[in-house]
């Protein structure tokens, strides 16, 4: 059987000269290395209480939905501004080139609530980051973070240093 990291595929010089991409599209498209990543993720979730999954657009959706659903517990969707119809709060954070904005519903996590945060991939941390002070303004608790892969070498751990933050693949470069 093959590990995960064999079904990521690395894209050198992009989107620039020196990067190198670590491109999920390959994960996604083999049935195998999709059913990996998906169960190495809820892996990372052995022995922690928690009460619902939240997951990023787009990429958060994608592996977050799966494990709870495998793990029979609520799925909240975590959206760029303007794309959910009720009442939401939102958190601006800083981009590498500008800013962006997030929302999620007003009544999507319940004082107390003990929530997951679920994306593909930690860079600067920045998304995850404003998730967190999204969960917590409702009065959930994050109990975990997890990710697909981690750049380390652009220190979004740094970001979330107070959490318990963990990653199927860690990279070392950016």
């Amino acid at each position: 059987m093959k590990k995960i990291e064999e079904y990521v595929r690395s894209i050198p010089d992009f989107p620039e000269k020196g990067i190198i991409f670590r491109d999920i599209t390959s994960v996604l498209q083999d049935a195998d290395g999709l059913k990996l990543a998906i169960d190495s993720m809820i892996k990372l979730l052995d022995g922690v209480d928690f009460d619902v999954v939240v997951g990023t657009e787009s990429r958060g959706f994608i592996f977050g939905v799966p494990i709870a659903y495998a793990l029979g517990k609520p799925f909240v969707p975590v959206r760029k501004k303007g794309k959910l119809p009720c009442e939401t709060i939102s958190e601006k954070y800083d981009l590498e080139y500008g800013s962006a904005e997030i929302e999620m519903h007003k009544d999507s996590i319940l004082p107390g609530q003990k929530a997951v945060l679920v994306d593909d991939l930690i860079a600067t941390g920045g998304t995850i980051e404003a998730c967190t002070k999204l969960i917590e303004r409702l009065g959930g608790e994050v109990v975990k973070i997890i990710f697909l892969m981690e750049l380390a070498g652009l220190k979004g751990r740094d970001k979330l240093a107070k959490y318990d933050v963990s990653s199927v693949i860690t990279y070392e470069g950016k």
